[in-house]
């Protein structure tokens, strides 16, 4: 890494710190990659993955030379969302041209005391662990994104079948807020760990955002259950994370408008990412608006997008400004326009 590009670097992540300060309204982010597909994780492939993430990592370096915007280049020990389940002993379906996902352990509540307490030794996070060594000799100074962290509700739904696991938040809440229990502290031992050895500055999974203190994390059950559920069984342990790190950011995927209000529970919500069906963007705009930054969806930029900003105005919210872009020469010429954009916004505060 240059100079130049340590001091562009350390320009960009101030903005984000803005951002979540609220001393800044927006921040531009363009997702262009430019570099072969990356390769799915298996256990098989290490090295494959490794290599392709500190290409990846160089890529990002001489990218910030043309494109313009408020990305931070990172290393990614990429992950799914089979990571944790597995590290309690699930198994795990490898498709030849898709994801992994872990397959449920238990399926009734009499099982539950199959699901083993563990530690980081678990063959899947020793991996993922010595996966991120690897990278940080390659690069020391980079930073590394967290793996694909689900939600200690999420988790144990991966571990129990959820054709009785949600019953059972019902007929068997004491047993159901055990494995959560048990989760949340695997997640704790794994991010006290991770922390320690790699730093507290960080880049989500999704959305690659960078965050300077906390857990990023994915959220996505809550669509399925109650408002009440959730404060017995979710919020809890999003509070726990969040007090112990300093913060947390948080992805949903799922139809979600019902745990809106509970959302605004979660103490110290950084960044809160609502995927497009989620609501409309500016329904989460307005709705959230004041209490956490906010990145939702990409939009299509073209000479004649600063509609976009002008029909969010209103909100008066902290926002990340998104596009995609699929060639180099479209990347530069979008990372212009995300600026003009965001300067746009930034003036009408």
């Amino acid at each position: 890494m240059t100079n130049e590009q340590s001091r562009e670097i350390t320009r960009r992540k101030q903005n984000w710190i803005d951002l979540y300060d609220g001393k800044r309204h927006a921040v531009p982010f363009l997702y262009y990659n430019g570099i072969r597909p990356r390769p799915f994780p298996r256990p098989d492939n290490i090295d494959e993955r490794v290599q392709w993430a500190i290409d990846n990592y160089e890529l990002q370096l001489t990218q910030m030379d043309c494109i313009h915007t408020d990305n931070v280049p990172f290393l990614q020990p990429f992950t799914g969302t089979e990571l944790f389940a597995a590290a309690f002993g699930a198994q795990v379906h490898y498709p030849d041209d898709n994801m992994p996902f872990a397959l449920p352990m238990v399926h009734c509540v009499d099982e539950c005391t199959r699901i083993p307490d563990v530690g980081l030794d678990a063959k899947p996070l020793a991996d993922v662990f010595g996966i991120a060594d690897r990278l940080k000799q390659a690069h020391p100074d980079a930073l590394l994104a967290l793996p694909d962290i689900q939600s200690p509700l999420d988790i144990a739904a991966l571990l129990w079948g959820k054709e009785d696991f949600f019953p059972s938040l019902l007929a068997e809440p004491e047993a159901v807020l055990s494995l959560v229990d048990k989760t949340e502290a695997l997640l704790i031992a794994f991010l006290d760990e991770w922390f320690a050895r790699y730093g507290t500055e960080t880049i989500a999974h999704f959305p690659d955002y960078y965050f300077p203190r906390g857990v990023t994390l994915s959220e996505d059950e809550v669509g399925s259950i109650s408002p009440a559920l959730f404060e017995t069984f979710s919020l809890p342990s999003l509070t726990a994370l969040s007090n112990r790190y300093g913060g947390i950011g948080m992805h949903c995927c799922a139809h979600s408008t019902h745990q809106w209000t509970n959302f605004k529970k979660i103490p110290n919500l950084k960044l809160l990412n609502l995927s497009p069906h989620t609501g409309t963007p500016a329904e989460a705009f307005t709705f959230f608006d004041g209490h956490s930054a906010q990145m939702h969806g990409t939009m299509q930029v073209t000479g004649t997008s600063g509609a976009y900003v002008k029909h969010f105005i209103p909100c008066m919210g902290q926002i990340v400004v998104q596009a995609e872009a699929g060639t180099k020469e479209e990347a530069i010429a979008k990372s212009i326009l995300l600026q003009e954009l965001v300067d746009e916004y930034e003036k009408a505060k």
